[in-house]
C-alpha cells in the first residue's frame, strides 16, 4: 500500500511531526539543528530559517542574516525564511523592506524558494516582488485573506500556503500547483489540515501533495554542485514536471 505523504511546507513544531516536515528555525540555532540531524541529505526533517519581520530591528538582526548566508547551500535547508514585511512590528517598514530583499536575493543566489510572512503590508510585497522578479517561489505562509487578497499576491507570482484557520473561498481561488499545506504553529495533525483544506478545495488530500513535494525536489538539487535526493520527495506518486513560472 502506498503511503500517503503530507508535506508540511512550514512548521514551528520541535521536534517535528514527521519526516515531510520543513521546521523553521532562527539562524542561530542552524549549526545546532544541523549537527544534531546528521550529515547527509537524507537527514529529515528539513529546515528553513529566516530573520522575521519582528527581528529586523533587532542588534542581532544582521549577524542572524550573516550565519544564514553561511548555511543556505546546505542541501537541509530547504527554504529561506520566515522573513517578510508585518504592519504591526516595531522595526520601520524601510528596514523590513531591506531585510526581505536581502534574503529573497540570497534565496535566488542558492535556488531555494522563499517562505513569507505578511501582515498589511500585501501592496508594499507585491511591488518587492515585481521589482526583484524572482526565478523562486515566494509561498506566502499561514493565508487567511479574502479572494481577492488571494488575487493580488497570486497575480504578482506568489504562491499560497494553508493552516488551520482559512478562507476556503480562497483556497478554491488558488491553482493547485501553487497551493501548499502547514501546521505553523497549530497542535493539529498535518493530515487533519490537509483534509480540510481538501474539502474546501473539492479534491483529495493527494491531489494537495504534489505541489510540496515538487518544490522541495527543487530546492534539493537547484545546481549539479549541490546534489540532493529529489527522487525522496517525488518517488511516491508526486513525480510530476518541475514547476516553473514563479518569475
Amino acid at each position: 500500500m502506498k503511503e500517503e505523504v503530507f508535506i508540511d511546507i512550514h512548521t514551528h513544531r520541535w521536534p517535528p511531526e514527521g519526516p515531510w516536515s520543513v521546521c523553521c528555525v532562527p539562524p542561530a540555532r542552524l549549526a545546532e539543528v544541523l549537527a544534531a540531524r546528521g550529515g547527509g541529505v537524507g537527514g529529515h526533517p528539513r529546515f528553513s530559517a529566516g530573520v522575521h519581520p519582528w527581528q529586523a530591528a533587532d542588534a542581532g538582526a544582521d549577524g542572524d542574516l550573516a550565519l544564514l548566508e553561511q548555511w543556505a547551500d546546505d542541501p537541509r535547508v530547504a527554504a529561506i525564511g520566515e522573513c517578510g514585511l508585518d504592519k504591526y512590528a516595531p522595526a520601520p517598514l524601510a528596514r523590513q523592506l531591506e531585510v526581505l530583499e536581502r534574503q529573497a536575493r540570497l534565496a535566488e543566489r542558492v535556488g531555494k524558494p522563499l517562505v513569507v510572512h505578511c501582515v498589511g503590508r500585501v501592496a508594499e510585497l507585491v511591488a518587492l516582488r515585481r521589482s526583484l522578479r524572482p526565478a523562486q517561489a515566494w509561498v506566502v505562509h499561514g493565508f487567511r485573506g479574502k479572494p481577492q487578497l488571494a488575487g493580488e499576491l497570486l497575480g504578482a507570482g506568489c504562491a499560497l500556503s494553508f493552516g488551520e484557520r482559512f478562507n476556503p473561498a480562497s483556497v478554491r481561488a488558488t491553482p493547485l500547483e501553487r497551493l501548499f499545506v502547514e501546521t505553523d504553529e497549530s497542535a493539529l495533525p498535518i493530515a487533519d489540515i490537509y483534509a480540510r483544506v481538501a474539502g474546501a478545495k473539492g479534491c483529495t488530500p493527494a491531489d494537495l501533495a504534489g505541489a510540496g513535494a515538487r518544490l522541495l525536489s527543487e530546492a534539493a538539487s537547484p545546481s549539479p554542485s549541490r546534489g540532493g535526493d529529489v527522487d525522496y520527495f517525488i518517488g511516491k506518486g508526486n513525480s510530476k514536471p518541475p514547476l516553473g513560472g514563479w518569475g
